[in-house]
């Protein structure tokens, strides 16, 4: 397993930036707004956009989602990546600044992405789920 970088400044070759969204598609703060300048689209906050993929961790109201629901969003985000495996997935530490999740609640979403060559998680979510 490949770790993500702390800080994402630039992307290189076929790297996508993987932020924590709202529905609404509002990046208006931390990495969600920091994507923009990757790419990102105003009012789309689900999946695929330039060089970012978007997953939400909060509502088109910006409250934070049932941690069930980013789990669903998480499973589209690694079915999405095992069809474009010529891409790199940095992974940020999504829903975890925000959104007011820990890294323990949402370190397990990305259980099954452990196996994948093309997802790169952070080092704090690689240490909870291996």
């Amino acid at each position: 397993m490949k770790t993500s970088p702390e800080i994402i400044n630039e992307l290189g070759p076929n790297e996508i930036f993987v932020f924590g969204s709202n529905t609404a598609g509002i990046h208006g703060l931390g990495a969600a707004k920091q994507a923009l300048q990757f790419g990102a689209v105003l009012g789309q906050g689900i999946g695929f956009f330039g060089r970012t993929y978007a997953i939400p961790t909060k509502d088109h109201r910006i409250k934070t989602l049932p941690l069930s629901r980013v789990a669903e969003y998480v499973s589209d985000f690694i079915d999405f990546t095992e069809q474009h495996e010529s891409l790199k997935f940095l992974v940020t530490k999504i829903g975890c600044g925000l959104a007011g999740f820990s890294s323990s609640e949402i370190a397990p979403l990305f259980k099954r992405a452990l196996n994948l060559e093309n997802i790169y998680l952070p080092q704090e979510f690689i240490n909870i789920i291996s």
